[in-house]
Formats: C-alpha cells, structure tokens, sequence
C-alpha cells in the first residue's frame, strides 16, 4: 500500500473533536471528521444574548477532573478560563429557596447537622438520615442504583430532596433508575469500604489545601465553550485535517483487507481507522452491519430531552441581590422547573448594564411537558415559576428556548458491564472504535477522555499497519 493512512472520525461534538486533534499529531496520516450538521461542537453552543456571550448547552466543565483543562492548555486557552464567581446554591424545595448544606457528596450528606439547619429535611427526615451511623452495613453484590444506595441508608427524603435533584440533575435522570457504578462511583466505593455511608464519605474527603485555598470545582470561557470548539477546529485545519461539515456519514462497512469503507451522502472513504463519535441512536445505524452486539448496547440506551431557556429580566424587576449560582428543584416539588442558574451572579462578566441573566432548565427522565410546549406557553410557565420562587415583579423583556431532544443517556443499573461487552466486540475488529456520551461518561472532560483513548488505538492500529506499507 503506498497511500497514506487514513483514519476517519464521524461525529464533530467534543469527543471527535478531540480524537481527532490526538490523531492530527500523528506522523502522516490522513484525518477526515465528518459530520451531518454544519457546525461543530455538537452540545457546546454559545451565542449572543442580550449583548453577551451566552452559553446554551453546557456552560462550564469539571475542573478537578484533567482532560478538558489539559486540552484548554494544549489550546493555548488555559490562562484564559475562570471560575464561578459563587459556589453557593439553594433548593426550591418545601414553599421557599433553601441554601444547600455543606458537606455534601453528590447530595450525600457528610454533615448531618448542616442538612438538620438547612431545613430541607423534615424533622423525621433527619432523624431517619442518622440511622446510617447505626444501621448494619448491607450486602454489596453487583451493581445498583443511586437510590437503592442513598435510600437504605439515609432514607426516602436525602434520596428525593438532595440527591436526585443534584445526581438526577446532572444526568436529567430518575437517581432510582441509575447506575451507582457508573454515575457515581465514589459513591459505590464509600458504600462498600464501610458500614456508615457518611462516615466512609467523610474519612475519603480530600484534606484541607495550605492556606484554606479552595481550588475550583468548576472552570469556563469568558467568551463561552464555543470558543474552545473554534481554538480546536482552527487547530486541526491548521494541521491539514479534513473538516467535512453537512456531510452525514451513512454507513460503515469492511474494505479491503484490513480496512474499513465509510460512505456518506456523497462519497465513499476507504479508511484504516474508523472512530464513531455521534449519539447513540446514529452510532447504532453505523455499527449494525459490522459490530452487532455494539449496535444494539448502542439501540439500548435510552436518553432524555431538556430545555434551556435564557431570560433577562430588568434588574429593577429582582427583588435582591441573588446570593449564588442558582437553585435545583426535586422533582417531589411537581415543577416544569427543574433548574435556575443566575449566570449574572455565577458570571460576572455575563451581567448587561441594567439586566439580570437566568437560565431555566426544565425536562428530565420521564417528563417531556417542557417539549411539548410551544415557545411562548414555555416561557410563560417557566416565568410564572421564576417569579414564585424568587419574587420576580415582572416579565422577561428577551428570551431565547434551545430544545435539546434525546441529549442525555441514561446511565441505567448494570450500564458498565454492557458498555464492555460492546467494547469486547469492538477490540475484535481493529481499527473501529466508538466513543461517546452513551458509554463513559457525559461531560465535556469524560467525553475529551474518550475521545483521546479512542484515537490512541487507533493511532496503535495504524502502527501496526506501518510494515506492510
């Protein structure tokens, strides 16, 4: 073979865009990204709002987990991000906002008497918390949900009003329905070192930095995340590789020899390395025909849909100064609402003179009424609950809805072991890889991350093919 190796990635989210800026620092190879929308990024998306950059997918990604800070780095971005300005939150939850307790786990009490304060528990609900210091420590065989685990020690109330706003949130899920293992693996480590879920939670705190310096939890863009997609496909364009948006690969099928044939709606690609990198249900149609068992993990995941809906109020119209980042609701409070960020008070930098910011997020696992709403019902409703919850005295005078349909993978008991039967079958056809929210992880660092493992075997692949060239 005297033509250059070519590995292609199909999908342009963040998890192909980071497989292929890794294969972009291969010697010689060939790298084509293809994808059906005519911009990259995927859920990363920012755009102007009432004169400032505004986010409307994710608006910022974990920090103390490496690969998106690493990435912002290698992007020459890494001086440029930032923090919240607040970490503070509140729960909508029991007639008024109540701020969230410290100590917290993923909604997990380590401080039962800051949760007592807090007032989100009922004084039952406290007292039924506590017996995890004493209740015996359960059988741990296998995986199981999130509210298994919270529930059986700390009871129905920590499950409903602070974990499954806080993990559900996260996932847009049911915390009853979804993998401890996979979502929350701290979680499933601290429940099997010991009896107390609290006390196991409390001991594996990290210890306090020299100082009393908190690093943050959180970092961001000042111009948004879309200003990381735009530092990597300039990068990658830079680099020679081949950025093919509107074009929609249409299948995957063996080639010649060793290799792999992608087709598109236009043209065919013969390829030494394939890595799919689009939702689960594309990533399904493109992997029937060569990894059976792959595609249908991949059928199997199922998926919710949110709503962010931007709105800015004038600030005459807001009571007070709002005191954090914003507040959760638990779906017990019945609410369209599952969410309100105060992106003037998280960011700054993202308050116009006269306006406060906040995004209303609504949807979730088994609830599709914010959907099912036209813009203007929407934004009526969300409003209604703004204005209850934090004494709003008028309406929004600008809006924006973005509709993110099927965008979140359920991470459902037992996701892990099928996520590596999938990845078995696909380590016995070298050179195709699939990668993704629907397997590893649905933030933007875990998404980086697979992307990044994707593309170095591939790129071990392509080595391997070196010899016979």
């Amino acid at each position: 073979m005297s033509r250059r190796p070519t590995a292609v990635v199909i999908g342009a989210g963040v998890t192909g865009l980071a497989a292929a800026f890794a294969l972009a620092d291969s010697e010689g190879a060939r790298v084509v990204v293809l994808d059906s929308s005519w911009r990259a990024g995927g859920k990363i998306a920012t755009e102007p709002f009432a004169g400032v950059p505004l986010d409307l997918g994710p608006d910022s990604f974990l920090a103390r987990v490496p690969h998106a800070v690493d990435l912002c780095g290698r992007l020459g971005l890494g001086d440029e991000l930032i923090a919240p300005a607040t970490g503070k939150a509140w729960l909508w939850v029991r007639g008024r906002l109540r701020p969230l307790p410290e100590g917290l786990v993923l909604g997990v009490p380590s401080n039962l008497a800051a949760v007592a304060r807090s007032g989100i528990l009922s004084p039952a609900g406290v007292a039924r918390a506590a017996l995890d210091l004493v209740l015996p420590r359960p059988a741990a065989e296998g995986d199981r949900s999130v509210g298994d685990v919270v529930a059986g020690r700390f009871g129905a109330e920590v499950h409903r009003r602070l974990v499954d706003p806080l993990l559900g949130g996260i996932h847009a899920g049911r915390s009853e329905l979804l993998s401890v293992a996979a979502t929350a693996p701290q979680l499933d480590a601290a429940a099997r070192r010991g009896r107390s879920l609290l006390l196991a939670l409390r001991r594996a705190a990290p210890p306090p930095t020299p100082g009393g310096a908190v690093p943050p939890v959180f970092l961001s863009h000042p111009a948004g995340l879309e200003r990381v997609v735009d530092a990597l496909t300039g990068r990658l364009a830079a680099a020679g590789v081949e950025l093919a948006l509107g074009e929609a690969a249409t299948s995957v099928e063996r080639g010649a020899g060793p290799g792999w044939a992608v087709r598109t709606d236009r043209r065919r690609i013969d390829a030494d390395a394939v890595i799919v990198c689009v939702p689960a249900p594309a990533t399904a149609g493109l992997l029937d025909g060569v990894a059976p068992r792959a595609g249908a993990f991949a059928r199997s995941v199922e998926h919710s849909s949110v709503v962010v809906t931007a709105l800015a109020y004038r600030a005459s119209d807001v009571p007070a100064r709002l005191d954090g980042s914003g507040f959760l609701v638990p779906r017990t409070e019945g609410r369209l609402l599952t969410a309100g960020t105060w992106t003037s008070s998280k960011w700054p930098h993202l308050a116009p003179a006269g306006l406060v910011l906040v995004r209303a997020s609504a949807g979730r696992y088994g609830d599709e009424r914010a959907l099912q709403l036209d813009d203007t019902e929407l934004v009526g409703a969300l409003h209604a609950e703004l204005a209850e919850a934090m004494g709003l005295s008028g309406p929004p005078v600008e809006h924006r809805v973005t509709r993110w349909p099927g965008a979140f993978p359920q991470y459902t008991v037992g996701h892990l072991d099928r996520v590596a039967a999938a990845e078995a079958e696909l380590a016995g056809l070298p050179g195709l890889e699939a990668a993704g929210a629907a397997f590893r992880g649905l933030g933007i660092p875990a998404c980086i991350a697979q992307g990044e493992a994707a593309a170095a075997r591939a790129l071990d692949h392509l080595r391997s093919l070196a010899p016979t060239r």
